[in-house]
């Protein structure tokens, strides 16, 4: 921000000298105007009025922000964004300034302004007034870190890669549906978030292996909690006998023990992650059907082998229903 606004008085400053004769700019005058190369400064508003900085006509206003009321001052990774109060002409809050950081110093014409701080999925807004003398506002986020992390029944450990996390608001709609707050979360991932009770999926693969809780995140604390899953990796191939090689085009569909869809998949190999539970797993390759009941049990990954036998061939009417 002090930077920014000092190249812009700088800017001023050449002009004020180049025009100090009276005369009109001349060509060589224009082009070294043209030439300077100011940063980009698309995230702050053009400035209002004739006002010079060098008159005394604006404030300085520090701000800082906390995680907890009487916490220590964050020190980084806030984005500061200060708005004036009264919509403009499309509705919205017109944004004066914005910063990167830990506590930041603004210049601002004096006057009531909207300061919003957002730390990660935390945030908090606050109406401050500035004036001609400099000043400090605090924001107190009411926030702290959430780290998530699941397991398989007796701790084993589930591969980072097969493993994602959604995050919602602890309380659901009308209709029962609850707002995504922060969806494909990696595992060991710090989520910043206002304190509160949240509604966690985590997804096992990319079959039914789902367990969702309800987590308390407090102010001013990091809460890691991790999950139990109880799943399997499981991997299905059709063979002509026991232990033999994977027949390839082969599509497949997996039944839950109602009877329900639960994945279906082409290839030599079909592999997945599966809940615990009673299952029912169709091959189909070429004009043949086949069929064979399984079981998972958590955490004991398996290869399901289904024979291209008689004994295991259906009618091919009733798989396909």
């Amino acid at each position: 921000m002090i930077l920014r606004g000092f190249q812009l008085l700088s800017l001023a400053c050449a002009v004020a000298l180049l025009a100090a004769d009276g005369q009109p700019a001349s060509a060589q005058e224009k082009d070294v105007l043209k030439n300077l190369n100011l940063p980009d400064i698309s995230n702050y508003a053009p400035p209002h009025g004739d006002k010079s900085l060098a008159l005394g006509t604006h404030g300085d206003v520090t701000l800082s922000a906390q995680l907890m009321d009487k916490g220590a001052d964050i020190t980084r990774g806030i984005v500061w964004r200060v708005f004036k109060p009264e919509p403009g002409s499309d509705g919205k809050l017109p944004m004066v300034a914005s910063a990167h950081g830990g506590t930041a110093v603004f210049t601002l014409e004096p006057g009531s302004y909207l300061v919003h701080a957002s730390y990660g999925r935390a945030g908090a807004t606050k109406r401050i007034t500035v004036g001609r003398e400099a000043k400090r506002e605090s924001l107190v986020l009411d926030a702290g870190g959430l780290e998530l992390d699941a397991v398989l029944a007796g701790g084993q450990r589930i591969p980072p890669g097969k493993l994602r996390f959604s995050i919602y608001e602890g309380n659901a709609e009308a209709g029962g549906e609850r707002a995504l707050i922060v969806p494909n979360v990696k595992p060991n991932t710090v989520v910043r978030l206002n304190a509160g009770t949240y509604h966690v999926v985590s997804t096992y693969g990319a079959t039914n292996a789902v367990v969702r809780s309800d987590i308390r995140v407090e102010a001013g604390k990091l809460t890691e909690a991790t999950v139990e899953h109880h799943a399997a990796e499981v991997t299905m191939k059709l063979v002509r006998e026991d232990g033999g090689e994977a027949i390839a085009d082969t599509s497949w569909s997996v039944l839950n023990g109602a009877g329900d869809p639960v994945k279906e998949a082409v290839g030599a190999y079909a592999p997945m992650v599966l809940a615990e539970g009673q299952y029912t797993v169709i091959a189909k390759n070429r004009d043949r059907i086949y069929q064979k009941d399984f079981a998972v049990e958590a955490g004991k990954n398996t290869e399901v082998e289904v024979i291209a036998s008689e004994a295991s061939a259906i009618d091919p009417d009733e798989g396909a229903d």
